[in-house]
Formats: structure tokens, sequence, C-alpha cells
């Protein structure tokens, strides 16, 4: 029974315009991925980390524009989720859901826990769940809040990354010849590293997952994903690029903070306490756009009853899924407090990567035309190529993440249709 006061099949209230979409995206993008991907993907990459980001980027732009033309026809809370169910039906949407709350709850804990990190790393854990309950009490106070939250973050993040570009390619330790482009590592080197980067561009479904909230979706989501991305991929190539320029592949590859080591190398250790906190601030951004975008996909399947339905109430003052928000701050709170999930970042890129393989699949039905299914036709080879180049325990554990899930749905639609078989009892 619905509560007084609450209507679960009440729409959210659309606030958002291109600026706030566009922020949003950048929060979740420009966020810790730049200040921890990097060393991963220069370890499997060598001198192909260059030639591995521009893989991630055409892959991410492909996933980009598939997922912007499905947004405009279907603003609704749950992106992919409500795409792949509308377009290939209830088990692919379903699919698509469950991968991305289930691996991004996981990103939570882990943005959350580099909070901490940075922060006070004797207290990591402690930190870690006051970041959570603090970015879910901001939520809940209504998607304006955090749009403008979004944006301080967004703002203090890219001064940090510009003085680390600037300081870096100004320095003495800077040198060109590190820049060669190359596949030291082979191609498969390159695309485990590309999987690996595409952690860092996944944020623009965020526009997508809020399209609920968006005004005049139609015209703004397909503007707000791709310059987002844009300006995120121009941030990623200069700190890539500034960065390979002082430390080498090699010892980008064997740095546990690149970005930290890059100002230390230029000759700037004054800059380190600000890039941590930095760091931090980054991880803040991320960890709030994850929350929302998490919380609105399980909005959306405890709409259609593949999650509990209670978690479907719209707050009647705030108009946001407040049930929704506080169970997946409290999931996110209790994995901050007690497991170290950082390791997780290639299980999540292994359920973003899935989760966009649905989002092109969709798309392709949308047209008919040669030239229009061009685009999602190389995000479906690239999602899937990229899926199966990360290191095989990611692969292994986030198959069978998935497969745990199909099972889960395969259980209730035996037991729904079951009881209607069964017909009403006497």
């Amino acid at each position: 029974m619905t509560q007084p006061g609450v209507d679960s099949s009440a729409e959210l209230r659309r606030t958002l315009g291109v600026g706030d979409a566009v922020v949003i995206g950048l929060g979740s993008m420009v966020g810790a991925g730049v200040f921890a991907a990097l060393g991963p993907a220069a370890r499997v990459a060598g001198s192909g980390l260059l030639l591995g980001l521009g893989v991630a980027a055409v892959v991410a732009y492909c996933n980009a524009m598939s997922s912007a033309r499905l947004a405009a026809l279907y603003p609704a809370s749950g992106g992919t989720y409500v795409y792949g169910r509308e377009r290939l039906g209830d088990f692919w949407g379903y699919l698509a859901g469950w991968s991305f709350v289930v691996g991004k709850t996981a990103s939570c804990a882990a943005m959350a826990l580099t909070v901490g990190t940075y922060l006070w790393p004797g207290q990591a854990h402690a930190v870690a769940v006051a970041a959570v309950v603090a970015l879910t009490a901001v939520n809940y106070g209504g998607v304006q809040k955090s749009a403008w939250l979004t944006r301080a973050i967004v703002a203090v993040v890219l001064a940090v990354l510009a003085s680390v570009v600037v300081v870096s390619l100004g320095s003495d330790a800077a040198d060109a010849g590190r820049l060669e482009i190359g596949a030291s590592e082979g191609v498969g080197g390159v695309l485990q590293a590309a999987g690996l980067l595409f952690f860092a561009f996944a944020g623009y479904a965020r526009i997508a997952t809020l399209g609920e909230e968006v005004r005049d979706p139609a015209r703004t989501i397909p503007r707000a994903i791709p310059s987002a991305l844009g300006i995120a991929l121009g941030v990623y190539a200069a700190v890539a690029v500034a960065v390979l320029s002082v430390l080498g592949s090699d010892g980008l590859g064997h740095a546990t903070a690149p970005l930290v080591d890059a100002v230390r190398a230029a000759g700037v250790p004054g800059l380190v306490p600000v890039v941590r906190v930095g760091a931090a601030v980054a991880a803040l951004g991320s960890l709030l756009a994850l929350i929302l975008g998490v919380s609105r996909t399980t909005l959306a399947m405890a709409r259609d009853r593949h999650l509990p339905g209670v978690l479907a109430a719209v707050h009647p003052r705030f108009q946001v899924p407040h049930r929704a928000e506080l169970a997946v701050g409290a999931v996110v709170a209790v994995l901050a407090a007690t497991v170290d999930v950082r390791g997780a970042i290639g299980f999540s890129s292994f359920g973003v990567l899935a989760y966009y393989a649905v989002a092109n699949a969709s798309a392709w039905t949308l047209s008919s035309a040669a030239m229009s299914r061009v685009v999602p036709a190389v995000g479906l080879v690239g999602c899937v190529t990229l899926a199966f180049a990360l290191p095989w325990v990611s692969v292994v554990v986030g198959a069978g993440v998935l497969g745990l899930g199909a099972a889960a749905y395969g259980v209730r639609r035996w037991w729904s249709a079951s009881r209607s078989s069964a017909g009403p009892r006497r």
C-alpha cells in the first residue's frame, strides 16, 4: 500500500537545462578516474597508452551518440534499462539495469574509499561513510542542489588538473621524446588499457538516467552528452600527455599516485597537497553523480517490480526518488565501512560495457538505414571487445554477476507464471 502523501507513479520534476546536464556529465567523468586509471592503463599498454585512450574515446563516442538518440525518444529515469526494455524486450532492459546497479554500487563504494584514502588515510573507512551520508542528504534535497554542488566540484577539479598540465609541460623534466605512440605491449595491451580507461569515460550515462528531470529532453540531452564527452576527452588527453612527458610510460605504469608523482618530478612538491585535495574532491564529484544515477535506475526497475515496489516512491516535496536514494546510500555506506572494493574497477568496467552494449543494440533498431547503423554497430563491437579484453578475473566475476541476475529474472518469471496458472484460491 502506498503511504499517504507519496505517489509512486509520480514523475520527477524537470528542472535541468543544457548547462546543468553538461556539468553533471563532467562531474561524473572528470572524477577520480583521471587520477587513478592512467597508472594501471600505462602498466598494461606501455607506449600504447595514448592509443588506448583513443580507442576508449571512440567507443565512448559511439555509446554517447546511441544514448543521446535513445534518451531523446525515451526521456524517463533509468537510461539503458528503459531503452533495452522498449526496443529489445523486458529481459534485455532488466539485464542492462542489473549490470548498471550492481556495478555502479561497487563503484560508489570505491569512490567513497578514495575520498577517505586521500583525506585521512588512517580513518579511510570512517571518512568514506561520512561522505556517503553527506552526499545522499544532498541528493535527497533535490536534483538542483546536486547540480549546484557538482558545478563547484567540477570547477575545483578542472583548476587542479590545469595546474598539473601547466606545471608538468613547463618543467625542465618534460621530454617530448617520451610521447612516442606505439604498441610495445601488443594489441592486447592497448585494448586492455582502453577497457580500464573506459571506466573514466562512462559518466555521460548520468545525463540519460536523469532524463525525467531534464527540460526539453529531445533538445537538451543530444546536446549535453556529446558536449560533456568532448570536454572530458580534451581534459584527459591534456593530462595524459603532460604526465607522460614527465614520467614516461614506464614511470607512469609504476606510479601509485601518477599526478602526485608528476608534479614532484616537475620540481613543484608544494603542489602535492593541492593535487591530493583535488583527487578527493574529484572522487566526491563521481560519488555524487553515481548515487544520482544508481538511484534513478533503481526507481525505474522498482516501477516495473524488478526491484521492491516500495523503492518507486517519489517525494511529494523534493520530487526525488527518496526511498531509492536512501536504499542506495545505505548499501554503499555498509560496503564502504566493511570492504575494500577499490579493486572492483575492472568489474565495474565490465558491467558498464555490458550496459552500453545493450544501448547500442537498442539504437540499432531505431533505423534500417545503413548509415544510421554504423555508430551503434561500432559501439556494440567495441563494447564487447573491450569487455573481454579486461583482466580475466574481472571478466569471470562480471560474467558471473550478470549470470546471477539473469537467473534471478528467470526465477521471477517462472514464479509469476506459476501463480497465474494456479488461478485464484477459493
